[in-house]
């Protein structure tokens, strides 16, 4: 079996920063988040990152992502469009948002012969994170007749910002480590040592800050795309005049797994996310990288 590949969605890249060059850098050479993810996967063990960008931003990200990478890990690209849908389907004329994530995966599908990861250009999961993933892919089952996937998870409290409320997904496991259930809390604060999510604004609930939570770290193999291609026709189908509606992974996983077609186990980590969900993040970004730079875990110049 081949090494397991990294998937990386970097199709919204350009519009989340206002354009790529405003993708600031967190590390002391001038790094940026995609820099450390990548040089975390090939620790790791992986071999191959796939990019998935638009074609508008194809030249832009070569000169100030690809061409560093280029030169460490076998390096592909492919393209997320609006018009990349099925013979028989028009795109709305007034359509200007994308698919969703799990039509990035499926435009990606040719580029993509083994088990595989999938992150968010943006986000820094840690080191040990891509190890924890990697293990699990270069063991995955290919033949069994249940899909044998896997989600890295972290502790809530190691993902949640002093500036304001986060999105989380909040997992929950059966006994022998399955995903049981994803629970999308749209609003999840920290007030002062306690962590609450309200649903209506105006109720809070705590919770405990020790929660699953995923970070969309997932991992797959093949089969998953083969389901993509045959369920993005129905999606169509049913929310073609929706301008707003999304393909997304997690849809696609909980509909699996309650077919009894799919598995995932849920693999943990205790690695601190880093985001810049707000501006007022940046320097706590900046500051853990160093931190991490200053106790050996990455050399000053990531590159060489």
């Amino acid at each position: 079996m081949k090494n397991p590949q990294l998937v990386v969605m970097a199709a919204g890249i350009g519009s989340r920063y206002g354009g790529l060059k405003q993708v600031d850098p967190v590390g002391p050479s001038g790094e940026i988040v995609i820099d450390y993810s990548i040089h975390d996967a090939i620790k790791a063990g992986f071999d191959k990152v796939v990019f998935i960008i638009r074609k508008d931003i194809e030249e832009t990200f070569r000169e100030k992502i690809g061409r560093r990478i280029e030169e460490k890990i076998d390096t592909e690209y492919v393209f997320q469009e609006l018009d990349k849908i099925p013979m028989g389907f028009k795109v709305p004329a007034e359509r200007v948002k994308p698919w969703g994530t799990a039509h990035a995966l499926l435009c990606a599908k040719d580029a993509i012969d083994a088990p595989f990861a999938v992150i968010n250009a943006d986000d820094f999961y840690g080191a040990s994170s891509y190890k924890t993933i990697f293990d699990y892919l270069k063991n995955a089952d290919l033949s069994g007749d249940v899909y044998d996937f896997c989600m890295v998870s972290f502790i809530l409290e190691n993902t949640i910002t002093e500036h304001g409320y986060v999105s989380r997904g909040v997992c929950s496991a059966t006994e022998d480590g399955y995903l049981a259930e994803i629970v999308e809390r749209t609003k999840i604060q920290k007030f002062g040592d306690i962590v609450k999510f309200t649903e209506d604004g105006e109720n809070w609930v705590e919770i405990d800050p020790r929660s699953l939570v995923s970070m969309n770290l997932w991992g797959f193999t093949p089969s998953l795309l083969d389901e993509f291609e045959q369920r993005f026709p129905k999606f169509l189908e049913a929310n073609i005049s929706n301008l707003k509606s999304e393909f997304f992974i997690p849809t696609v996983v909980n509909d699996l797994m309650s077919e009894g077609k799919a598995k995932v186990k849920v693999l943990k980590s205790e690695e601190k996310w880093l985001g810049v969900t707000y501006p007022e993040d940046k320097p706590m970004v900046v500051e853990a990288v160093n931190a991490l730079v200053s106790n050996g875990v990455y050399s000053e110049k990531l590159w060489g």
